[in-house]
């Protein structure tokens, strides 16, 4: 099936939103990144925070993997310098099975596909976590327009 830009964004955005939870909490689930090299091996894997920005004018996707985190006498801790945006430039995209399948322009094939295992667990301290951040904290990090963090949990 080839799908249009408009059904694998709405797939890719329900997908990071948990929208495909079998409890219809979306805490109960959550997008992963896997990317690979034109030769089919696995170069990176991990769980995706629940937002995302889509460039209208180019074929660019802003996501932010997570990655690190540690636990803390004060909980799961996230280093916001670490976990920072990252782009998917996507020359081309398709449904697959419950994810979204895009080949990139380096080469690469990124799938955004159902998180579960260690993924969905990185996710749910990420949900945590981002529960003690500020409205202004959040409204921050969700935009998606920064290369840097300069405020708290850098």
């Amino acid at each position: 099936m080839t799908a249009t830009q408009q059904q694998w964004r709405q797939q890719f955005a329900a997908l990071v939103a948990g929208d495909h939870s079998p409890t219809e909490d979306p805490v109960d689930a959550g997008a992963r990144l896997v990317v690979s090299d034109p030769d089919g091996s696995e170069v990176f894997r991990a769980a995706l925070a629940r937002h995302h920005r889509f460039e209208e004018d180019e074929q660019v996707i802003w996501i932010r993997p997570l990655v690190g985190g540690q636990e803390t006498g004060n909980g799961y801790l996230f280093n916001l310098s670490l976990i920072r945006r990252r782009s998917l430039s996507v020359a081309s995209a398709d449904l697959v099975d419950d994810g979204v399948e895009m080949a990139l322009t380096t080469g690469q094939r990124a799938r955004i596909e159902p998180a579960d295992g260690p993924e969905l667990e990185q996710l749910t301290h990420w949900d945590d976590f981002t529960n003690r951040l500020t409205p202004e904290e959040d409204d921050a990090l969700r935009r998606l327009d920064a290369d840097s963090w300069h405020g708290r949990y850098a």
